[in-house]
């Protein structure tokens, strides 16, 4: 019975995580149903940025395993070098023994007992005999051993070289591919810009993204993930990027007369986005106004949210733990500073994350 009680609660938690997909799914088709899907500048933005956030994971992704696969070559290399030094001793020593035997001229069986001498000198020579003759062929056995064992690990040396090229070139391909999206996002940034000056929806704009976040917590809720007391965390958090505060929780937005509802911490282009507690993803994607957007579910109805990311490392179902990397800090959605747009939410309702999280 002790052992159901787990299994029921991931059984129970998966559950959870499937129909918040599900409320996600509807909800993004009802906002593309209400929005419409002609193709304008914030579209191809959507695009570009979301492909953005995917070769860089890709990219991270090619790096851990080109660490990986170096490990395991540096391993091999190793054991390489050990297994040579082994089987050099060992030729040294079956060099001695042949030259030993030839020196001393060690008879063989028939010659000692047609010899004449005494038995017991005999029967000593015998087992002298027979020890040198299983000493000499347990290390010409080893050395047999030793010999294919250097072959093998060559071979899995070459493999692993093989890999590491192979990661290297999908690594550069990827980076390439990286610089084009980079470049095709410049100039949607642009047409963005173009179009919020022609037809001066700023206000509508932002309050429009602010209702349409608001959906989506909504649509999520929490209870996807258990356990543990998040509430108990309160003002041990560490920030989850470095920078400098750049807006402040309720502060003006612009001409837009809204108040921002979390805080945006300025950094460099790049850095890495960590979750400030245990919890599990159950958003990650991109959404107009917050850009490459993910939400981690913290339990007890507290949500955590990262957006104006450059690449989401993390997808819809990830496991999290506090200080985990899950994103790097970017413009994306419009943005015109690089770094963090970061909220907390309890039952859906925002909060000043400063409260919360200690920024140094």
């Amino acid at each position: 019975m002790a052992l159901a009680a787990p299994a029921a609660q991931g059984a129970s938690q998966q559950e959870n995580l499937q129909a918040v997909r599900k409320r996600i799914e509807a909800l993004t088709q009802e906002l593309d149903r209400k929005e419409g899907t002609q193709r304008e500048a914030r579209d191809a933005l959507r695009d570009s940025e979301r492909a953005i956030s995917s070769v860089n994971r890709r990219v991270t992704q090619l790096a851990v395993e080109a660490r990986t696969v170096r490990a395991e070559a540096a391993r091999i290399a190793r054991s390489h070098a050990t297994l040579e030094r082994e089987i050099s001793k060992r030729e040294a020593a079956i060099a001695r023994m042949l030259v030993a035997q030839a020196a001393a001229g060690v008879p063989d069986a028939l010659r000692v007992a047609l010899s004449g001498h005494d038995p017991s000198d005999i029967g000593r020579h015998l087992y002298y005999l027979a020890h040198i003759s299983r000493a000499a062929a347990e290390l010409l056995e080893e050395q047999r051993s030793a010999l294919a064992e250097l072959e093998r690990l060559a071979s899995e040396a070459k493999a692993r070289a093989e890999r590491l090229l192979e990661i290297e070139r999908a690594s550069r391909a990827e980076r390439d591919k990286l610089l084009a999206e980079r470049r095709e996002r410049r100039r949607v940034l642009v047409a963005v810009a173009a179009e919020i000056r022609k037809n001066r929806k700023e206000i509508r704009v932002l309050r429009a993204d602010e209702a349409r976040l608001g959906r989506l917590v909504a649509a999520i809720g929490s209870g996807v993930v258990g356990g543990g007391s998040f509430a108990a965390l309160r003002g041990k958090l560490t920030a989850p990027v470095r920078g400098e505060l750049a807006v402040r929780f309720g502060a003006p937005r612009g001409a837009a007369g809204t108040e921002a509802k979390g805080v945006f911490i300025r950094a460099p282009e790049g850095q890495p986005v960590r979750a400030i507690a245990k919890g599990q993803v159950v958003y990650a994607d991109w959404m107009r106004g917050f850009g490459n957007l993910l939400i981690v579910d913290h339990g007890e109805s507290y949500l955590s949210i990262y957006a104006n990311t450059e690449s989401l490392l993390k997808e819809p179902g990830d496991p999290v733990s506090a200080g985990e990397p899950i994103a790097t800090t970017g413009s994306s959605g419009g943005r015109e500073e690089t770094g963090l747009y970061f909220e907390m939410r309890h039952l859906g309702r925002a909060f000043d994350p400063l409260r919360w999280v200690k920024l140094k």
